[in-house]
């Protein structure tokens, strides 16, 4: 095709500038909110955050998430119906990363938890529809994502609301809480290892055992996810019979030393959440981006395939990291400080509800949002407190924030569309 043939080398610039800055969204929002509950709950600072996202988001993103352009995808646009003008498409794809990572952008700035998911989609449904044709939008498959709102924070929100009410029978409300914390911590450790090695094998290394050749059921998930959490709890009993109690700090506050149990189980949740996180997410990033590399290559055909150029990871795995080191710190203070107030015990019921949610979502094909995810995980542990324990005039304007993202994201990516079809045609 002509177009591709004189504009082929400044379109995917083009797509590789708005890619990067698509993942730098990702890093600033999705990345942020997923390492806020740690942040929030004093479990670690804001640099130890950073830094652990930096490693495992970028090892999530780079080994993990190489089967990004039929996933971000996901059945919302027919490809067969761009047969015959590959160039909508690829100005299409340029339009939604362009208009995604600008709505990440606003959101960020204001500190709104959205969903990148959300974003993208609602981008690529947006110039598919009114650029293209409305039968090119798969609407039974945006219906399910619109119900994924209610969904996601609903069972994460319910999960973690059982998760911290277990933490306060079985050692908060007890005479000597920080003896039961010991006692009771290698159950933690074993959910911890479980749910986290679930989530890591499901959403994390399934690419990478895909293109070694490894086929693994969900029944074996369940079995290896088993060993590693029964690893885990001898682990963390050894470790725990290092803890000594340190009466001066139970003097201000006589949960001081049970809160130090569960920051250390944190840790341990924030690097495995950060990498399931970066292989899945990278795709909302990378995914068009590959898509127009793909067609631009081929010289127009959209049913070509190709192998995922590295370069390509690399590119949203550093975007991604850089998004959380400039910017991300105003979403983590909404997630940690501003919806609810949190303690590593608190944070720690959050996130292995969050955990929960994101195993049961992968085991039963139902679409969720990790962003959606955590909020109701956070809401639900403040719930456990009482009603008056939430933010609700924060909540309202996550809310919010979260109806806005697809048509934002579809308008966006509307005005875009025309402006690249007529600059380049």
């Amino acid at each position: 095709m002509e177009l591709f043939t004189t504009y082929g080398t400044l379109l995917i610039i083009l797509a590789a500038a708005f890619g990067f800055f698509m993942a730098w969204g990702v890093g600033a929002n999705d990345v942020a909110n997923a390492m806020g509950t740690s942040v929030g709950s004093k479990a670690l600072t804001i640099k130890q955050a950073i830094l652990i996202a930096m490693v495992f988001e970028f090892a999530g993103a780079y080994l993990a998430g190489g089967e990004v352009t039929s996933t971000i995808r996901k059945g919302i646009v027919d490809a067969e119906v761009f047969n015959d003008s590959p160039d909508l498409l690829v100005f299409g794809m340029l339009s939604a990363l362009l208009a995604a990572g600008t709505w990440l952008m606003i959101a960020s700035f204001m500190g709104w938890p959205v969903s990148t998911t959300h974003s993208i989609v609602g981008a690529i449904v947006g110039f598919a529809a009114v650029g293209v044709s409305t039968d090119a939008v798969n609407w039974s498959k945006v219906s399910t994502i619109v119900a994924s709102w209610v969904v996601s924070p609903v069972i994460a929100g319910t999960i973690s609301f059982a998760i911290f009410r277990s933490v306060q029978h079985l050692i908060l409300i007890q005479d000597d809480p920080f003896a039961k914390a010991k006692q009771y911590a290698p159950m933690y450790m074993f959910a911890v290892g479980f749910l986290m090695a679930m989530v890591t094998i499901l959403k994390g290394l399934k690419h990478v055992f895909k293109d070694i050749g490894i086929s693994m059921t969900f029944g074996e998930s369940i079995v290896w996810a088993m060993m590693f959490g029964i690893f885990l709890a001898i682990l963390g009993s050894y470790l725990l019979s290092k803890v000594e109690r340190n009466e001066a700090l139970e003097a201000s506050n006589r949960f001081a030393n049970v809160e130090r149990v569960f920051a250390v189980l944190m840790i341990f949740t924030a690097c495995s959440m950060a990498f399931a996180h970066g292989s899945n997410d990278v795709a909302n990033a990378v995914g068009p981006l590959a898509a127009v590399v793909n067609v631009v290559s081929s010289g127009g055909d959209i049913a070509a395939k190709s192998v995922m150029p590295t370069w390509i990871l690399l590119l949203g795995g550093a975007g991604i990291v850089f998004g959380l080191a400039t910017y991300g710190y105003k979403v983590m203070g909404t997630i940690g400080r501003k919806i609810t107030e949190l303690t590593p015990s608190r944070g720690f019921a959050a996130e292995l509800g969050a955990a929960a949610t994101v195993v049961f979502a992968s085991g039963t094909g139902l679409p969720i949002s990790t962003t959606h995810t955590l909020v109701g995980a956070v809401l639900g542990v403040g719930l456990a407190r009482g009603i008056g324990a939430l933010n609700l005039r924060m909540i309202g304007a996550i809310f919010l924030s979260w109806v806005v993202t697809l048509p934002a994201g579809a308008g966006l990516a509307i005005l875009f569309f025309f402006f690249f079809k007529g600059v380049f045609s």
